[in-house]
C-alpha cells in the first residue's frame, strides 16, 4: 500500500499492477482514445538512490536496470519499448512532430534531434515519453482529431508558455480545435515547496502577476506556483476551464514514492510521463 499527500478529493487516479504503481487522469481515460500514465518510484529494479523505477540513462544507474524499468512501463501502458519516443529536455519550448518512423528513439535507438521539450503525434501506437523529478508534465489530447501531445515544463518552459506552443502546434500541424483539446497538469513541485530567487520571481510577475507568487521563507525569496502558472497559460491559450485537470500531488512532498530533485538534493532518478493513442 502506498500513501500520497494530496487533497481530500483527488484529481488523479492511482493504479497498481504487479507492484508497479502509477497515476492517470480520469478525464483522459474516460475518452477511451488513449493509454497514458505517470510513473512513480515503485515497481522497478533499480537500486540505491535510483530505487526502484528510474527511467534515466544519464544519472549513473545501470543501463540494464533502466531498460527493464522501461519494459515494465511498456507492459502497463500496452505497448513495446520499441514503440516509445523520448523527448530531449533542455528547458526549451520546442515541439517536435513525431511519427512511427521515430519509434524507439531515446530508448532502443539514439535520438537524431536535440533540444525538444514537447512531442506531438496523430499516429496510434506511438508512445510519447517525457521525464520529471519536480518539473511539470503537460498532457494534451484532441478528442476530435485524435492528436496527442506531451510536454516538459520547468520554470523556463512555463515562463516561455510551452503549453501555448503545444496548442498552436496542434492547430497548425493537425487542424485541431481548442474546443476539443483536453489538458492535464501532472505531478510536480507545489508552491509551498518551490522557493525561487527575485530574478525568477520578477519574470513570473511580469508574465502572470502576483497570483502565482507568495512571500518566501527567507527575505528576497518567493514561493512560485507552477501549477497555477501553467493553468493560466492554458486558459489564456483558449482552453476552457472544464477541459483542464490540475494535479494536487507534489513530488517534493512525497519523496518516498516520487523522485524530487529538490527533496533529494539532486540524488535521484527520473519518473516518466507516457501518452499513446490506441
Amino acid at each position: 500500500m502506498y500513501f500520497l499527500r494530496k487533497s481530500e478529493n483527488p484529481v488523479l487516479e492511482e493504479g497498481e499492477r504487479n507492484g508497479f504503481f502509477y497515476l492517470t487522469f480520469p478525464a483522459f481515460t474516460e475518452t477511451g482514445l488513449v493509454s497514458h500514465l505517470f510513473t512513480t518510484r515503485a515497481g522497478g529494479v533499480s537500486r540505491g538512490i535510483f530505487s526502484t523505477l528510474n527511467l534515466s540513462f544519464t544519472r549513473g544507474d545501470r543501463e540494464e536496470d533502466v531498460l527493464e524499468n522501461y519494459r515494465r512501463t511498456a507492459a502497463v501502458l500496452g505497448c513495446r519499448v520499441e514503440d516509445m519516443v523520448c523527448s530531449d529536455q533542455t528547458h526549451t519550448v520546442n515541439i517536435r512532430k513525431v511519427t512511427k518512423e521515430d519509434r524507439g528513439k531515446g530508448v532502443t535507438r539514439p535520438r537524431d534531434y536535440r533540444d525538444v521539450d514537447g512531442l506531438v503525434t496523430d499516429e496510434p501506437g506511438v508512445a510519447l515519453a517525457a521525464f520529471f523529478a519536480d518539473c511539470v508534465p503537460l498532457y494534451f489530447l484532441d478528442t476530435s482529431r485524435r492528436v496527442i501531445g506531451l510536454a516538459h515544463s520547468g520554470w523556463r518552459g512555463t515562463a516561455g508558455r510551452i503549453g501555448r506552443e503545444m496548442i498552436e502546434t496542434m492547430e497548425r500541424e493537425y487542424g485541431c480545435g481548442r474546443e476539443h483539446i483536453l489538458a492535464g497538469i501532472g505531478p510536480s513541485i507545489c508552491r509551498e515547496c518551490y522557493e525561487v530567487s527575485e530574478d525568477v520571481a520578477e519574470i513570473f510577475r511580469k508574465e502572470f502577476g502576483e497570483r502565482v507568487l507568495s512571500a518566501g521563507k527567507e527575505k528576497g525569496k518567493y514561493q512560485l506556483d507552477l501549477w497555477e502558472a501553467n493553468r493560466l497559460v492554458l486558459r489564456q491559450a483558449g482552453l476552457a476551464e472544464e477541459k483542464i485537470t490540475v494535479t494536487d500531488i507534489c513530488t517534493c512532498c512525497n519523496p518516498a514514492l516520487l523522485f524530487s530533485h529538490r527533496a533529494s538534493g539532486g540524488k535521484r532518478g527520473n519518473m516518466g510521463a507516457f501518452l499513446m493513442l490506441k
